[in-house]
């Protein structure tokens, strides 16, 4: 036996250790890095990871660096039965069995969700759970993580390290790509190991591993095998002298130069010679054969078990204590097995279980796994600390053992266990290895302690939290058909009141409603699993997002008195949240502030800080709805300093309510500045609300090519919404992208598409208005148009589509607040504009409105057309005045392109503002010959001469004799300028110049 079967110090990795360590100091100076550690299996990414926490520790030894926390958690390999969360575990369990401080410095609702899954941390003042199950309970849980993240890293760097993340259940895939988005500017070096090897095309880690790798801060490391170079000298070290080249070559060729492989034919003796094995399985088995009886059955029995302590061991072998000790020792000695930290044993690398496990008999095996569930069964609820892990455990042996009845019942146990810690994907995946376990099993439902159709509701129940909605509702579908509705109505109810939310969240919201209209008639009066007070809840939120807010009002006060009665605070909070939205969006403003902020002092009471972010949320738009901008921009800020940094996504929406309402009140800057998350930390709606805000902001500085990206972005998401606040947003947003590059047809086609989905599926006024505004804008602009080409049918068209447009927004404007009444008085500009009448008093009167509640970039908007129309009228005074208000809002703003079109409207009418050059008496400026090239247009000083001269009606000709230039350089201005305004004749472009005050 050789003392050691691997080298002393680390062979070779230079390179890649030298960039473990870059990527801790980075993390150390607030710049969180991710590094992604792949490689073959037995190639050495665990050795390498051991080499980092030594360096680590010497570094701080010496005074080079401080010494860094390393927290290291494992994946775990599972057949049947996922442990969620199984290298997390691993790595916060030390955190618990020393007490760290961090835990006692955590927030009440941090220490309770950490509770979950690592019993000990609960806390009993902690109000209790709901039963609901929600996608948000899982996040809720990850932030207390960060939470914790947060209060280790005050006193020194973290390193996190999931190995074998290739086993990895979808709990712990979920949570690392919830932290890689969310970290900022916390001291954590991330680092996930994987093999390289097992990754096949459809292995759920390949998704999650492109995602994280497009991160900024990440890193790709690939271990490659051995050199020979490196070879010789890892076995110089192994056998104390410089080996011979050709057992270096021996060596090289058998384990192509895997360290493991070779390691194992070293061991084994065999020294790669003859009929030496052809794998690492082979070199294994012949060191196992050589152990004694006594110590190759305890180490058959950690093949199977993964890791398992003495008392496990005693059990499953039937050794007494000697014997297994005796047992223990020789596998250890041998470097079969490794004692670990929580004094359970292993195998020193996974490959050799994974061979043993491989040449156990059939028999043999599934022995061993019904003695391991048997066991497991006896001592659950003996140790809490592992009760879940043993749960899923226990499923795994006996559905491995191919003991059905005890695998269905353990699977419908350990479904329970992860519903309880929020691994919802690793309940779905239980529940629907129950469903097909039970036909096979005698008498299931005696076996397992629940009938078929509670079977199919937890496995929908779980399908929905994981957004599976489609084979949800068809697992509702089946438990409909289990039941008689005569017998049991109530149940009945129950599961159609489940069938409503989930057919709505599918996108067909009247079908979901006729469907929950039938359950509430169904309800028997008594009631007993409550769902009346639930369906009418979801009635009243799903009505008020279709518009119907007198309905929603009423069945929202209806939820409310029962929630009350009940004393339900988190019911109660949701139904004010949704009422004071309605209430608002019918006129009753201080009504449905109470409600909000009443929903605002529960959550608060409650220390439940996602419903808190979302209360100030709802609050800030819509007093931003009614007019109060000044208002809502405070409750947003409000809202942000409320809600703490670590609930990763309710802060990100509060920083994007601030952007939105910082961007109507005219603070740019901070609009700027709250643009956050970046599309990496974003997903589903926070993604669409960030990168909607972006465009909104790129649009108002001028930034077209931005807005499209950002429009492009969402464009699919917003697509398969049924929400208004999405459509119209978008609908809006990209009419007057299309607008503003001339594509008229494009941004009639993006306002008729957003107007169609509105007006199919909400009555909501606020959203159709604000596409409306739009479409006016272009049909205006289209009749203009219209009118220069002299094309009568276009303009005849557009005056008609005006003319609708203009009785939505009369219509919205009956029914709305002062935004409503501000559209509408644009609206009537736009009219008179589309007409070609006189329009600057109209225009004033839309500035006047925007300035009354505060919106100074539609008020800076309105003085610029405003301006336009002065213009034409020939008020040169009243131009200017005009046109300097909508400059100095552009400016303070800043709205680069409206200050260039000011400018560029300033140049063509010799207008002269306080800000340009000086002007005669008449208002019209002085020229030095060296003109301001702004212009909408792009035309030189050169075309303008020559465009002066074509509106007068002079020829080719007459231009080059007038210009000094000969007649064909004329012919070619004259195309340039007719491509460049869009007309296709002299004619056309004269009628442009003219209304324009170009040349």
């Amino acid at each position: 036996m050789r003392s050691r079967l691997t080298s002393s110090h680390l062979v070779g990795r230079v390179s890649e250790l030298a960039e473990l360590q870059l990527a801790v100091r980075e993390a150390g100076a607030g710049r969180p890095t991710l590094v992604l550690l792949g490689g073959d299996s037995g190639v050495g990414k665990t050795r390498l990871v051991g080499e980092l926490e030594q360096l680590l520790a010497a570094e701080a030894e010496s005074g080079a660096a401080p010494r860094p926390l390393i927290l290291r958690g494992d994946g775990v390999e599972q057949a049947d039965g996922e442990l969620p969360y199984a290298p997390l575990l691993s790595a916060l369990r030390p955190l618990v069995r020393e007490h760290h401080r961090a835990l006692t410095a955590l927030s009440s609702g941090s220490r309770s969700q950490l509770g979950t899954i690592l019993p000990g941390l609960e806390d009993d003042d902690a109000p209790p759970r709901d039963g609901r199950s929600s996608p948000s309970d899982q996040v809720r849980l990850f932030e207390a993580v960060l939470e914790l993240i947060d209060r280790l890293t005050e006193s020194a760097p973290l390193v996190l390290i999931l190995e074998d993340m290739h086993w990895a259940d979808r709990s712990t895939r979920t949570f690392a790509a919830f932290l890689a988005r969310s970290l900022r500017q916390e001291r954590v070096c991330l680092v996930l190991t994987y093999r390289a090897d097992e990754l096949h095309r459809r292995h759920p880690l390949r998704p999650l591993l492109s995602e994280l790798e497009r991160l900024e801060r990440a890193r790709r490391i690939e271990l490659e095998p051995f050199d020979r170079d490196e070879l010789g000298e890892a076995l110089s070290d192994i056998l104390g002298a410089e080996p011979d080249r050709a057992l270096v070559e021996r060596l090289f060729k058998r384990s192509e130069g895997n360290p493991l492989y070779t390691e194992e034919l070293l061991a084994a003796g065999l020294d790669g010679r003859g009929a030496a094995p052809q794998s690492l399985r082979d070199a294994f088995l012949v060191r196992i054969e050589r152990l004694p009886p006594d110590a190759q059955r305890v180490a058959r029995a950690v093949a199977v078990a993964r890791a398992a302590d003495e008392r496990t061991l005693a059990a499953v072998t039937g050794l007494d204590r000697d014997a297994l000790q005796t047992a223990l020792r020789e596998t250890v000695a041998e470097q079969v097995l490794i004692a670990g930290d929580d004094e359970r044993f292993c195998f020193r690398h996974a490959l050799l279980r994974e061979a043993l496990y491989d040449d156990l008999l059939p028999g043999e095996r599934g022995e061993l796994h019904i003695s391991l569930a048997r066991h497991l069964e006896q001592r659950c609820g003996a140790d809490d600390d592992r009760e879940l892990e043993r749960a899923s455990s226990i499923a795994g042996h006996y559905g491995a053992a191919g003991d059905q009845p005890n695998a269905l019942r353990s699977t419908i146990a350990a479904a329970r266990a992860a519903h309880t810690v929020f691994a919802y994907g690793e309940a779905a995946d239980l529940t629907e290895r129950a469903l097909e376990l039970w036909p096979r099993v005698d008498d299931a439902e005696r076996v397992a302690g629940l009938d078929y159709v509670d079977l199919l509701t937890m496995a929908a129940e779980a399908q929905r939290v994981i957004d599976d909605r489609a084979r949800s509702v068809v697992l509702i579908q089946e438990a409909l058909r289990e039941l008689d509705p005569e017998r049991e109505p109530g149940r009945y109810a129950g599961l159609l009141a489940r069938l409503a939310r989930m057919v709505s969240a599918l996108n067909r919201g009247a079908e979901a409603v006729e469907i929950a209209q039938r359950a509430l008639a169904m309800l028997p009066q008594d009631d007993p699993e409550r769902v009346r007070p639930q369906l009418l809840a979801w009635l009243a939120r799903s009505r008020f997002l279709r518009g119907r807010f007198r309905e929603s009002v009423a069945d929202g006060e209806a939820a409310l008195e029962i929630a009350v009665q009940e004393r339900d605070a988190v019911a109660e909070a949701e139904l004010l949240n949704t009422l004071g939205m309605a209430r608002v969006a019918l006129g009753d403003v201080d009504g449905g502030v109470e409600s909000l902020r009443r929903a605002q002092q529960i959550a608060r009471d409650n220390e439940d800080y996602d419903s808190l972010a979302t209360a100030y949320s709802n609050l800030a738009d819509m007093l931003s709805v009614a007019g109060r901008t000044a208002e809502a921009f405070e409750t947003a800020r409000e809202g942000l300093a409320a809600t703490p940094r670590h609930h990763v996504r309710s802060h990100d929406w509060a920083k994007l309510t601030v952007a939105e309402m910082a961007f109507e009140a005219g603070d740019w800057e901070l609009a700027r500045a709250s643009l956050c998350p970046a599309p990496s930390r974003a997903t589903g709606t926070l993604f669409m609300f960030g990168k909607l805000r972006e465009a909104d902001y790129a649009l108002g500085i001028g930034d077209e090519d931005e807005a499209e990206r950002c429009l492009q972005s969402v464009a699919e998401l917003v697509s398969a919404s049924a929400e208004p606040q999405w459509i119209g947003v978008y609908g809006a947003l990209l009419g007057e992208l299309r607008r503003r590059g001339r594509d008229l047809a494009g941004a009639q086609r993006a306002v008729q598409e957003a107007l169609d989905r509105l007006e199919l599926c909400t009555d909501d006024v606020m959203r159709i208005a604000k596409v409306t505004a739009v479409g006016i804008q272009v049909e205006a602009a289209r009749a203009q148009r219209a009118r220069d080409l002299g094309v009568a049918a276009d303009r005849r068209d557009a005056l008609a589509r005006v003319r609708i447009h203009f009785q939505r927004l009369q219509g919205a404007a009956q029914e709305g607040g002062p935004v409503e009444g501000a559209r509408l008085a644009e609206g009537r500009a736009e009219l008179a504009r589309a007409r070609n009448k006189d329009s600057h008093r109209e225009w004033a009167k839309a500035a006047q409105a925007w300035a009354a509640i505060k919106r100074p970039y539609p008020e800076a908007l309105a003085r610029w057309r405003e301006a336009e129309a002065l213009v034409a009228a020939d008020d040169r005074p009243g131009a200017v005045t005009a046109a300097e208000a909508a400059l100095a809002g552009a400016r303070s703003l800043g709205s680069r392109w409206l200050a260039q079109e000011v400018q560029a409207l300033c140049d063509r009418a010799r207008l002269h503002l306080d800000t340009a050059r000086p002007a005669n008496g008449d208002g019209r400026a002085e020229h030095d010959g060296e003109e301001d090239r702004s212009d909408p247009f792009g035309l030189t000083p050169r075309e303008r001469q020559v465009l002066t001269l074509l509106a007068e009606g002079a020829t080719n000709r007459q231009i080059g004799t007038a210009l000094f230039m000969a007649e064909k350089t004329a012919s070619v201005h004259v195309s340039r300028i007719l491509a460049k305004l869009s007309v296709q004749s002299r004619t056309q472009a004269a009628a442009v110049a003219h209304r324009l005050h170009l040349g």
